[in-house]
C-alpha cells in the first residue's frame, strides 16, 4: 500500500500545491474543529460505504457541517441499504485505517473499484481540506488540484446534492 510519502510525491508530480497542517490524531469532525480554526478552506468529512451485497463501495465526501441524507442516496443508487464499510474493507480498497478516511486513499485503489459521491456544495470553495491518509495531519489543496487528482486516479465520481 502506498502511504503518505507516495501521496506527497504524486501531488508534486501532478504539480498540485498543498498546505500541510500537523495535529494530534483526529477521528471525528468534532475533534478536528479545534485544529481547523486557521485553515481557510472547505473542510470535508468522508464516509466509506458498501452496498448490501458488499460488491460495490462508495466514498461520500461532504462539507463538514452537512448531514448526509442516506435514504435519499440509497434511493438514487438502487443498490439496497447502504452500510458503513468494515475496517477490513477500508484497508483493502483504500489502504486506510479507521479515522483516516480520505479521497487520497484512492492512490491504493488500483482496480478503480470505489465510486465517489461529492457534495456539490464543496465546489463553492477554492480550497479543500482532507487527511493525507493519516489522521495526524490535514492537507489543503485547491479545488482544481483536487479535480486533477481525481482525474489521475481514474475512479468514477459525480457531484450531487447530498445533504438533506
Amino acid at each position: 500500500m502506498r502511504g503518505q510519502a507516495e501521496l506527497y510525491d504524486l501531488l508534486n508530480k501532478l504539480d498540485i500545491k498543498f498546505e500541510y497542517y500537523e495535529h494530534p490524531p483526529l477521528a471525528t469532525i468534532d475533534d478536528a474543529l479545534e485544529y481547523w480554526n486557521n485553515i481557510d478552506s472547505g473542510k470535508c468529512k468522508n464516509i466509506f460505504f458498501r452496498n448490501h451485497k458488499g460488491n460495490r463501495h462508495y466514498l461520500v465526501i461532504l462539507e463538514h457541517l452537512s448531514q448526509l441524507n442516506i435514504h435519499d442516496l440509497e434511493k438514487r443508487l438502487k443498490q439496497g441499504k447502504l452500510s458503513f464499510s468494515s475496517d477490513k474493507r477500508l484497508k483493502k480498497y483504500l489502504g486506510l485505517e479507521p479515522g483516516s478516511v480520505s479521497p487520497f486513499g484512492l492512490i491504493n485503489d488500483t482496480e478503480k473499484h470505489v465510486h465517489l459521491f461529492i457534495d456539490e456544495k464543496l465546489m463553492d470553495y477554492q480550497k479543500l481540506a482532507f487527511h493525507p491518509n493519516i489522521n495526524t495531519a490535514t492537507l489543503v489543496i485547491s479545488r482544481a488540484g483536487f479535480l486533477r487528482f481525481l482525474e489521475y486516479t481514474g475512479n468514477t465520481f459525480e457531484f450531487l446534492k447530498l445533504y438533506g
